[in-house]
């Protein structure tokens, strides 16, 4: 029997070709987004058994209904998300409260709905899509690097809880740097920072979650800023943030 795996945000970008990738190797797959003609687009072109879901992960009850129309999968991708570019005084208050719905609050539901069901089975595991964002301050876009802040920090716990309690199931993190999506255009930024390509990040980060590692990072230079992250004083990366951003702005 193949094993499943759902991803969300499926129809574009990182989670578009980590559904490619998943397919390549055999996996049946259920995508979810909110654009069902390009959730069809991709079901055409891949080769395995494909469940589409065309829902929007902002309602919270959309999240509990997927969950209760999908049941226990094998690998959950929660790769849904996006950003907002402004200072904090002046962006938009709905659109912030969607982000924190979209990056943070579904994220929160799918991850505990889904690791309930991989604890009855003392199997599975969950990639939450963080960012080289959430290891940073972020002035200029302040409600998603502290979404991903989010999503890194309650990861990592869950995921300690999972290794204290012997279980074979993980919770991991994708913490990719600038890549080469529709990101770009949604939070109205340009980035100064080389990116990679969303098929390079897909590929990479698959290989790493069949090896079972629960922390990937793609790209040797966002590796080495995450430890310079760790080094260097928050107020002063604040700052060196915040001179990043300024020259995204379009």
């Amino acid at each position: 029997m193949s094993k499943r795996v759902l991803v969300t945000g499926a129809s574009s970008g990182i989670g578009r070709d980590i559904a490619r990738e998943f397919s390549k190797r055999g996996y049946d797959l259920v995508i979810v987004a909110r654009d069902n003609e390009k959730l069809q687009e991709l079901k055409e072109e891949l080769k395995t058994k494909v469940e589409v879901i065309a829902t929007d992960l902002s309602v919270e009850e959309n999240c509990i209904e997927l969950f209760n129309k999908v049941g226990y999968v094998d690998i959950l991708i929660n790769n849904a998300g996006f950003g907002i570019f402004g200072k904090f005084s002046n962006t938009d208050l709905n659109k912030e409260l969607n982000l924190i719905n979209t990056n943070v609050v579904a994220v929160h539901i799918l991850t505990k709905l889904f690791l309930q069901e991989m604890v009855k089975k003392n199997s599975g595991y969950i990639l939450n899509v963080s960012s080289i964002a959430g290891h940073l301050p972020g002035p200029l876009m302040d409600a998603y690097y502290a979404s991903k802040s989010y999503v890194y920090v309650l990861s990592t716990s869950i995921n300690e809880e999972l290794k204290k309690d012997k279980l074979n199931i993980k919770v991991g993190t994708l913490n990719p740097g600038p890549v080469k999506t529709n990101f770009n255009n949604v939070a109205n930024v340009k980035f100064s920072m080389h990116s990679l390509s969303s098929e390079y990040v897909a590929r990479y980060t698959v290989d790493k979650i069949l090896k079972g590692k629960v922390d990937i990072t793609p790209g040797i230079d966002i590796k080495l800023l995450r430890v310079i992250a760790k080094i260097v004083p928050f107020n002063i990366m604040g700052k060196f943030v915040y001179v990043r951003q300024k020259r995204k702005e379009k």
